[in-house]
């Protein structure tokens, strides 16, 4: 098995997220393009699976400016399947996508582009302004009539607290053997909230400092406080 993650893909997750943002002809020419010389590249796998993983190749998380979901990942999901159909025609295809209940990912979401952009809406605003960005499973139900392959999904809410979380189903999706399986070690959690002060802290930050430089640096200067605060 090789896995291709977030770093080893920057050319493509930018350009997904290009396309997600502007979703013209160009942009998604520009997608297509930079994922059709990926697997170019890659050397024939005749006898290994190959996994390619990254949230950001679904676009922009929604929320960001005035994307309002994520509409754009059947689009770019079909323009997947069918370069990889081409590049790899004797191989079986499949995608896997992690969801989540749709309250804790909105809240999720919100304060990920708080601490990440400079978002001043209040929650209640947020969720008002983008009331279908949380409609995961809806976009994985039209990503399934798009690609000619089986979509499977994973709620996290149902494998948090598993040995591999939502790494588990996918390496057995991907044929690695149990055996091997039970001696990966789990990876530490990440993008852990915030305590709530913090997240109130940058808020404020978002909202009283015009400044993007000295807006920055402040808000690193939270997070670097809660982190020692934290040890």
């Amino acid at each position: 098995m090789r896995s291709l993650l977030r770093w080893s893909l920057t050319d493509v997750v930018n350009a997904a997220r290009g396309y997600s943002t502007w979703r013209g002809p160009i942009t998604l020419l520009k997608f297509t393009h930079r994922f059709g010389n990926l697997l170019t590249d890659l050397p024939g796998m005749p006898k290994r699976t190959l996994c390619l993983s990254a949230e950001e190749l679904s676009g922009h998380l929604p929320g960001r400016g005035d994307l309002a979901d994520y509409s754009a990942a059947p689009v770019l999901a079909a323009e997947m399947a069918t370069l990889a159909a081409a590049r790899f025609p004797d191989a079986e295809l499949a995608f896997y996508f992690t969801t989540r209940n749709p309250a804790d990912w909105i809240e999720s979401a919100y304060w990920q582009h708080v601490k990440s952009s400079s978002l001043t809406l209040d929650f209640g605003a947020f969720c008002k302004k983008f009331p279908d960005a949380a409609d995961l499973d809806g976009i994985v139900d039209q990503i399934a009539q798009s690609v000619p392959c089986p979509v499977h999904r994973c709620r996290l809410d149902d494998v948090a607290n598993s040995y591999l979380g939502p790494a588990g189903p996918l390496l057995e999706l991907c044929g690695v053997p149990p055996e091997l399986i039970s001696q990966v070690s789990p990876a530490p959690p990440l993008n852990v909230r915030y305590p709530d002060d913090v997240l109130l802290q940058l808020l404020t930050a978002n909202r009283d400092i015009s400044d993007r430089g000295i807006r920055n640096t402040a808000k690193k200067a939270i997070l670097e406080a809660a982190k020692e605060k934290s040890k």
